[in-house]
């Protein structure tokens, strides 16, 4: 009886964790990483004890968000990666980093920026960097785009996306759209 307890009790510590860091990936993406976290609290349904015993600070706190974002990403560059089609694997990873720009705009800031917690996922930032030039090379040898494309074209394409997210949010995810797709066409 002892041990189901102890199981049950670590379940609902694991689920009140995951949807705080769900709540506040979607206010810090939304409101900034100013928001207060008694607010988190409350919008996770936790008690503020609850929350400051997973996350005794708000670096801690981000640091999870942070590496649940990352943790996306890498995924979206793994499936990516795996896509036999050239075209369709480099136009899906602009595509979804576009869409991660305006659904997550401040946290980008902070990942992107030089916010300090940036600086503990620098080298995943450089994996994603080296795959995207797999990505690119294995199009243009395919023949899916321009062959004189290089990965710096497309990584001043995804910062010109970047730059994007602080339209307003009504306005920047049609723009990101638009900007994201003539960018592909011009890569053909």
């Amino acid at each position: 009886m002892r041990a189901e307890v102890s199981r049950k009790a670590r379940a609902d510590s694991e689920r009140n964790r995951r949807r705080i860091v769900e709540v506040a990936r979607r206010g810090f993406a939304v409101e900034g990483i100013g928001l207060p976290m008694r607010e988190i609290a409350r919008r996770a349904g936790v008690g503020a004890a609850t929350l400051y015993r997973h996350f005794p600070a708000r670096p801690d706190l981000l640091d999870a968000v942070l590496a649940e974002q990352v943790a996306a990403c890498r995924e979206d560059v793994r499936n990516a990666l795996a896509d036999p089609d050239p075209w369709r694997a480099l136009s899906a990873i602009m595509r979804q980093f576009g869409e991660r720009q305006v659904r997550d705009r401040d946290l980008n800031d902070v990942l992107l920026g030089s916010h300090p917690d940036a600086e503990a996922f620098a080298e995943e930032r450089r994996e994603h960097t080296r795959s995207l030039d797999a990505l690119v090379r294995r199009a243009r040898a395919a023949g899916a785009v321009r062959p004189d494309l290089a990965t710096e074209d497309v990584r001043v394409g995804l910062m010109a996306i970047a730059s994007l997210r602080g339209l307003p949010p009504d306005r920047a995810p049609v723009a990101v759209r638009r900007l994201t797709e003539l960018l592909l066409a011009g890569m053909r």
